[in-house]
């Protein structure tokens, strides 16, 4: 037969003794449907920054820097998607590079091993290519104005 004492201060923890023929009896108790989770965009098109699937990258030391590139690609029309945010991207990810401890790749469980190209550095690079481009063509055109 199975019974509840009362302990601890004031009375307020409960121990139930259970036998094995409760046990053996299916429970009876009707637990409530999970909620659904909203994911990452929520029902009225805004980012849902506490969704687990960002993996706490909206928070943290580039929070602010990873909040604006991923807004930036969120509204992005451009063609390809979210080419207009290159220098949002490459800010965050010289943020990151400051952090080799929080945002380091193995730390995610990636082994470094696979060939395929980070996009990340893919867009640091253009940017990158992108900035020494256009301080090239500077010093060229100055050149041609003495000519």
């Amino acid at each position: 037969m199975s019974y509840c004492r009362s302990e601890g201060k004031d009375g307020k923890d409960k121990i139930i003794f259970a036998t094995a023929e409760d046990h053996a009896t299916e429970s009876t108790v009707k637990l409530p449907e999970p909620e659904e989770s909203p994911g990452l965009i929520l029902p009225n098109g805004e980012i849902n920054w506490n969704c687990p699937c960002l993996g706490g990258m909206a928070t943290g030391p580039c929070g602010v820097e990873f909040r604006e590139a991923f807004s930036c690609f969120h509204v992005s029309e451009a063609d390809p998607k979210g080419s207009d945010c290159i220098e949002a991207f490459a800010t965050m990810q010289e943020c990151m590079l400051k952090y080799p401890e929080i945002y380091d790749k193995k730390s995610e469980g990636r082994d470094g091993d696979d060939e395929e190209e980070d996009p990340m550095d893919k867009l640091a690079a253009e940017s990158s290519a992108s900035k020494t481009q256009n301080s090239d063509e500077k010093p060229a055109q100055q050149d041609a104005k003495k000519d």
